[in-house]
């Protein structure tokens, strides 16, 4: 319905494909030029929801305004994709500058600080692995948790993110400290620490080995 309507949407460089909308599972994503309709846009998805008995989260909408800074900044304070658009209902939330917007497990938007992205999931890796060490696991218990807790939750983002020096440090840092405990000067270095079993260490997750 979205590809056969009138909404331009946006563009490729070479002009010969028009990106309209992108969908995964329950996850939607509608591209608008600026001189398509916001209203538009919802009354075909108020037809397409009648259509299927579909039901569509108008309050989990954001809007990421795109092009140069000067559009983006009016769009934000008119709400208008153009001068003679329609407003952009209140209850749609239009991301700020600096502001992530998280779309299928990647955040999104305009001069993002990294440190924004990151932060929650360092403080979800330090709040699982102060679980887990009440636990008292043996070293290669660890060296699972490892695994599971900072691997798993950091490879997807990093590969389609890329994650900074600073926060490769503060991970390994945490590795280091939930494999050793409060010592400053750990029995074995992270070098060792992650080398294979076949030859004699212990093949614990790194990120910085991951990175490169």
């Amino acid at each position: 319905m979205l590809r056969r309507s009138q909404l331009r949407g946006l563009d490729s460089k070479e002009g010969r494909t028009r990106l309209i909308a992108s969908l995964f599972a329950d996850d939607t994503t509608v591209f608008l030029h600026k001189s398509d309709s916001f209203k538009n846009l919802q009354n075909l998805l108020a037809c397409w929801c009648k259509a299927s008995g579909a039901r569509f989260n108008i309050t989990k909408t954001v809007v990421i305004p795109l092009g140069n800074k000067a559009y983006r900044e009016k769009l934000i304070r008119s709400r208008q994709l153009n001068p003679t658009a329609t407003p952009i209902p209140g209850e749609v939330h239009i991301a700020g500058e600096t502001e992530p917007t998280r779309i299928l497990g990647t955040f999104v938007g305009y001069n993002i600080p990294q440190i924004n992205i990151w932060t929650p999931i360092l403080e979800k890796i330090d709040l699982n692995l102060e679980r887990w060490n009440q636990g008292h696991p043996t070293q290669d218990g660890k060296r699972l948790i490892v695994g599971m807790e900072v691997g798993g939750r950091t490879q997807y983002l990093t590969r389609v993110q890329g994650m900074p020096s600073e926060i490769e440090d503060a991970i390994n840092k945490r590795i280091s400290k939930f494999m050793w405990g409060e010592t400053k000067a750990p029995p074995v270095n992270m070098a060792t620490l992650t080398n294979s079993i076949a030859s004699g260490d212990k093949n614990c997750y790194s990120r910085r080995i991951h990175n490169v």
